[in-house]
């Protein structure tokens, strides 16, 4: 009878080396943070040519209203007459709640707005229809968190500016947004003449605060003192990513090196990092900080955040007491958007579109 021999230890232990790397390819997600985005340099050359043009624009329509010589029209904007909300819409899927904008802008002129949609090609998005038709921008990707959604605001400002002369307010919104008044209640709320400045000017409405008890970290998140000497701490602010900028904000922005070359620096503490959060506040706010509200327009509850993200709510929590809570601020002025609702809230928001959010 032959007896059996005793299985080297070599096997399971070479096994065990060979399945490490599959291992490590499934759980690493799992445990490490993201890998940023990296802003190549094809996009960012991309990006400078499109910022040029609408400078250049931008000087030469300025000529022509000194001159009264007409000015010109493109393909994404109607014929120019008065002022304009551009609306910048910056997704990475479906715009959920478009029947919901189109109920907005249905009682609109189109003499007084224009949209343009930033949607990242790298995911599948169906054909945007009805009034979002034909106005996707040529768009990069995006990705939380990092420098990216830096990068397609500005895009979506520069084309909005390029594209319309008469663009006069720029709103960044949110797939996740929805309206909170009518269109009309929002367009005689941005160009009222008694919220003209002693300059004669509007203001830009975008949130800057400075004394969050994250901001150190934040401040820090790609090393410590990378910002300086272009950001010192005692200049780093922090705000909501969506605001209402006016044009001569909008300018500033496309027109800005400085501040981009380490806003766009990848984290190394993603944990801290959310620089959509702080470059455009940190920028107007040593830029023209008394052009600025320091206050948002778009609502967001951030009572019980969850990784960073806001409250979302959803369909059991909407109703006409909603809408009127959001609308509330601490001033005298009303909130006109809100974030973040989840996709099946649609159908309760459509149901009280007109008796309640746009009956103003």
């Amino acid at each position: 009878m032959l007896s059996s021999t005793p299985s080297s230890p070599l096997i399971p232990t070479l096994t065990l080396l060979l399945s490490l790397p599959i291992l490590f390819f499934f759980l690493a997600p799992r445990f490490l943070p993201p890998r940023q985005i990296a802003i190549s340099l094809p996009d960012e050359l991309d990006d400078l040519s499109l910022f040029h043009k609408a400078i250049a624009m931008d000087a030469a329509n300025f000529s022509r209203r000194s001159t009264r010589l007409p000015s010109a029209k493109s393909h994404l904007s109607s014929a120019l007459c008065g002022p304009k909300i551009a609306f910048l819409f910056l997704t990475n899927s479906p715009l959920q709640f478009a029947p919901l904008w189109e109920r907005f802008f249905s009682n609109a002129t189109s003499k007084h707005y224009n949209i343009y949609i930033h949607a990242d090609p790298s995911v599948r998005i169906a054909p945007f229809e009805g009034v979002f038709r034909e106005k996707v921008i040529p768009s990069k990707r995006t990705q939380r968190s990092s420098a990216t959604l830096i990068s397609a605001a500005r895009r979506l400002l520069a084309t909005a500016m390029l594209d319309d002369p008469a663009n006069a307010y720029f709103a960044l919104i949110s797939q996740h947004c929805i309206p909170l008044h009518s269109f009309n209640y929002l367009y005689n709320f941005l160009f009222d003449l008694g919220r003209l400045s002693r300059n004669l000017e509007f203001s830009s409405y975008i949130e800057i605060l400075d004394n969050e008890p994250t901001l150190w970290d934040r401040y820090n998140a790609r090393g410590k003192n990378v910002m300086i000497p272009e950001v010192h701490f005692d200049e780093f602010r922090v705000g909501s990513q969506f605001f209402v900028l006016t044009r001569k904000h909008a300018l500033m922005v496309i027109k800005d090196r400085k501040l981009w070359k380490k806003f766009k620096l990848p984290c190394l503490n993603v944990d801290s990092c959310y620089p959509e959060e702080h470059y455009f506040p940190t920028m107007l706010s040593m830029q023209d900080p008394n052009g600025c509200t320091h206050y948002t327009l778009t609502r967001v509850n951030w009572t019980d955040s969850v990784n960073g993200h806001p409250h979302t709510y959803h369909p059991p929590e909407v109703s006409p007491e909603l809408i009127y809570r959001l609308r509330e601020s601490n001033s005298s002025y009303s909130y006109m958007f809100a974030r973040k609702f989840s996709p099946d809230c649609l159908n309760p928001l459509m149901e009280i579109a007109d008796s309640v959010i746009f009956k103003d």
